[in-house]
């Protein structure tokens, strides 16, 4: 198992829950689950892992119930979510190898774009990032919807930092404020 694999695997249920109803829960709670894999992998927390790899599996069987994307397609995701598992129990002990030290260390070294922080994020800037991707643009109020226990000031601050790693870009001014993902 390597690092393109659990990228490719992590855009794969991207792609996959695209297909959900917008204001479906199990949409997000499986994207965050795939961020929550693909982190404690490069954190090795391979504890963490399993158990989120088994929730994971038990949303796949609700999925399957619904009617929002094929069953081949869930089926698919599925058995490579059962083979990283696998490739998890079979891996030698301790799991820190030089791989995943070497992923880890080349991730904080390298600054994020816009199409990285959703992947390597659990962070509330990689959900509000992913808001900004599905509608387009947003205001502070309806990121403080998201997130009632943070305050305003602390999400202005989040926006700030964003603009400053060029990730997003701010637009207008007053109450007219809203970001959107920065373009080019």
């Amino acid at each position: 198992m390597n690092k393109d694999f659990l990228i490719k695997l992590t855009n794969n249920l991207y792609q996959l829950t695209l297909l959900f109803p917008k204001k479906e829960p199990l949409r997000y709670k499986m994207r965050e689950l795939a961020d929550e894999i693909l982190n404690d992998f490069y954190k090795d927390q391979n504890p963490e892992i399993f158990k989120n790899l088994e929730i994971l599996d038990s949303f796949f069987e609700v999925v399957k119930n619904q009617s929002w994307v094929s069953q081949n397609e869930i089926l698919s995701l599925q058995e490579e979510y059962s083979k990283l598992k696998e490739d998890l129990e079979n891996s030698p002990q301790p799991n820190q190898t030089l791989e995943k030290v070497k992923i880890f260390d080349e991730l904080k070294t390298t600054e994020l774009k816009a199409e990285n922080i959703s992947q390597f994020s659990n962070s509330r800037h990689g959900k509000i990032l992913n808001v900004l991707k599905e509608k387009g643009r947003a205001q502070v109020w309806e990121i403080k919807q998201i997130f009632p226990e943070v305050s305003k000031r602390t999400l202005r601050r989040d926006f700030e930092q964003m603009v400053n790693q060029g990730i997003i870009e701010r637009m207008g001014e007053r109450n007219d404020t809203f970001y959107q993902v920065k373009t080019g």
